[in-house]
This record gives structure tokens, C-alpha cells and sequence, in this order.
């Protein structure tokens, strides 16, 4: 079992330190059976949902409200699943992030008809924001909704899109035209069988996920269909990731935890001659400077999350940091990991390979480590 003793740190309350047991449990036993039940992506993923559903995690990641979203159980869960699966941790993630902007701005119309069957797992979100020209860049989003009588036309394509294909429903940001910029956004709920909505592509990347590029031809949507006030949509996203980008940090936390597990396990078990890698000093440094990375990202990782907790209005200053660097560190870590296996770091097969395919991506969704550094330095220089 990985470190636990970062739970006795003054961020955590009795709750989360019982919540860390519990999902330790869970994910023990429960998400490599899944994972190795079939060699489907998609059924794969579902499966996990629904086991995530059963098992009362899913709640956690679905609120009716800002202030009932707990971030540091939110980070607990991520980091724990992802030490044994990027799936199981994606899987998880997406129900939070997907569902995110009904929880903190949906009616209570909405709330009752889309949060209940994702809190059960029993209904998969999607969060469809990045666009082929518009990544990071918010304001550049080209996706239109025409109001039209009582109701809103979209037209447009959305890509990088995880749950993609297999989602119940996405949550579509387009442009409504209310002021220029990204005051002129609204979001939108869009169920995944709607007419004229098509999944163009799908997107296989080097750690699997389920990702798609979706197409929106003239899709129709009810005016009771907007999330939030019209023209609102860039708070709306923006209040989302600030609550769940501490959490990518988490999950990347995990994988460096494992990494380091990993490490130190093979380093005390791999003969060289008469003397053991874990025995050298070369192999004590990085072992050394593994440690301290993970302890640093989970200091930062936890702070951003409690504070959000504790009632801070915004923590993007806080989160970006946590988020920058824990995924940083992770890619370190586990290069460095991957290195003491030597040969069989390479093999695939290997977890140190797995976690290695894994990290990658981190660094860049939900804003590359550049766009992380370009919020703190504002954030910094007041500007």
C-alpha cells in the first residue's frame, strides 16, 4: 500500500481520512477485475461508471450546489484510483466535470432530471468545450446557437471531447453573441441522441481514453435548455475547471505515488552481482528525489483543495499551481522510475510503461502546463 501518512497533515478531517480507507478498499478489489473483464474501450469505461455508481463514489463527484462539493474528496478519490487506473481515475473524473456546470448553475429542473442518473452511474456527461481552433483560448470558440423561436440552433464541432461516443448527454458551450469575446457564451445541454448531432471521429490517443470529435448540424435545443443566465457560459466553464483542476493534479499525484511504489519495490527486489539496486547510492538519490516530489505535489495539490473548502470565492492562483506542478513532477517521477527498471521499464506491460503512456496527456488537458504558468504570473502580478 502507498504512503498513507500525508492524511494525518492538517488539511483533513476525520471524513477524509475514512473516505481514503473506503475507496483503498474499493479500488483493491474491484477495478483490476474490471479492466481485465474485456479488451472493449467504451464497455470498459461504462462498466467502470456503473461499478462507481453502485458503489456510492459517484455521489461524491454530484452536488446540488457549489458549497456541498467536497474538493479535497473529490482529490482523495483521483489520486487513490489513478494509483491503480488511469481508466478507473478518468472514468470517475468525468462524472464530476461533466455534471460540474448543472451542479453549480443548473435549475432545479435540471438538477433533478440529469444529476440523479450520474450520481447512480447510471448516465455518463460530457464536457464539450475545446474546439479544433480553440483550445485554451476560450474566446476563440466558433460554435453558434441561433435562438429561433423559443428554442436554439447549434452549429458546429467540438473535439478532444472525453466521453465522446458514449456519453448521455454533453454539455455544449457555443457562442450566442450577447457582447463580443467570451461574454458572448452560453452553455447548453444537449442529449447525445439529438438530430443532427454527430460523432465525426474518434480519437485514439497513447494512454486510451474514449475521446471524439463531435459535429453539430443544425441541432435543436430548448430555451429551458441553457445552463446559467445567456452570455454566461465563460463563468460558467471557468467555475468548473476551478473547482476540478486541483483534481488533475491529484490524479497525477497517484501516478507518481505508484511510481515511486513501483520504484522502490523493484530497486529491493533486482540483484546486481552481489549487491542490491536499492543498495546504491545513485539509486537512493532518485529514490530521494522522487519522495520529495510527490510530498511537494500533494502539499500543493491539498492546499489548493482545502482552501477551496474553507470558502475561498476563487482559487485559480492556487489550483494552477497545484495542477502545474503535480503533473510535472509526475512525468519526473516516472521517468525517473522508469529509468531504475531499465529494460523492463520499456515493456509493455510493465506498470512503470503504463504510467509513463499515462502522465502524458495531464500536462495538457484541461489547460497545458504554459497556460498554467500564464494564470499564476497574472495572478501574481495582479494584472
Amino acid at each position: 500500500m502507498a504512503d498513507q501518512t500525508f492524511l494525518n497533515w492538517p488539511f483533513f478531517e476525520p471524513v477524509h481520512r475514512e473516505l481514503a480507507g473506503t475507496v483503498e478498499s474499493w479500488a483493491m478489489t474491484r477495478v483490476e477485475p474490471i479492466i481485465q473483464a474485456g479488451d472493449d474501450l467504451d464497455a470498459t469505461c461504462i462498466n467502470l461508471v456503473r461499478a462507481l455508481g453502485e458503489s456510492g463514489l459517484c455521489r461524491r463527484a454530484v452536488a446540488d450546489s457549489a458549497s456541498q462539493i467536497d474538493v479535497r474528496s473529490l482529490c482523495l478519490i483521483r489520486e487513490t484510483l489513478a494509483r491503480y487506473s488511469g481508466l478507473a481515475d478518468f472514468a470517475f473524473a468525468m462524472q464530476g466535470l461533466g455534471a460540474g456546470p448543472l451542479c453549480l448553475f443548473g435549475s432545479d429542473t435540471q438538477k433533478a432530471e440529469f444529476l440523479p442518473p450520474v450520481s447512480r452511474g447510471d448516465a455518463l456527461p460530457g464536457f464539450a468545450l475545446t474546439e479544433p481552433d480553440a483550445g485554451s483560448n476560450v474566446a476563440g470558440i466558433s460554435t453558434t446557437a441561433r435562438a429561433n423561436n423559443g428554442h436554439f440552433i447549434i452549429d458546429g464541432r467540438k473535439t478532444w471531447i472525453s466521453n465522446g461516443g458514449i456519453a448521455d448527454f454533453y454539455i455544449v458551450f457555443a457562442r450566442t453573441g450577447e457582447r463580443p469575446g467570451t461574454g458572448g457564451l452560453s452553455a447548453f445541454i444537449v442529449p447525445a441522441d439529438s438530430e443532427g448531432l454527430v460523432i465525426e471521429e474518434r480519437i485514439d490517443i497513447m494512454s486510451p481514453h474514449p475521446l471524439a470529435t463531435l459535429r453539430f448540424d443544425s441541432v435543436r435545443v430548448e430555451a429551458d435548455q441553457m445552463i446559467g443566465e445567456p452570455g454566461g457560459g465563460f463563468k460558467v466553464a471557468m467555475a468548473t475547471l476551478d473547482v476540478f483542476r486541483p483534481t488533475v493534479g491529484a490524479a497525477a499525484l497517484g501516478l507518481a505515488r505508484r511510481a515511486l511504489d513501483e520504484a522502490s519495490t523493484f530497486s529491493k527486489a533486482r540483484q546486481i552481482g552481489d549487491t542490491l539496486l536499492s543498495d546504491y547510492q545513485m539509486t537512493q538519490a532518485s529514490i530521494a528525489e522522487m519522495a520529495t516530489a510527490v510530498d511537494a505535489s500533494a502539499l500543493l495539490v491539498y492546499r489548493a483543495a482545502w482552501a477551496k473548502d474553507n470558502g475561498a470565492p476563487r482559487v485559480s492562483r492556487e489550483a494552477s499551481m497545484a495542477k502545474l506542478f503535480a503533473t510535472e513532477q509526475a512525468q519526473r517521477v516516472i521517468d525517473q522510475a522508469l529509468q531504475l527498471h531499465g529494460g523492463q521499464g520499456v515493456r509493455s506491460g510493465c506498470k512503470v510503461e503504463e504510467l509513463y503512456r499515462d502522465i502524458r496527456a495531464m500536462r495538457v488537458y484541461e489547460g497545458a502546463s504554459e497556460v498554467q504558468k500564464i494564470i499564476i504570473a497574472r495572478q501574481t502580478l495582479g494584472s
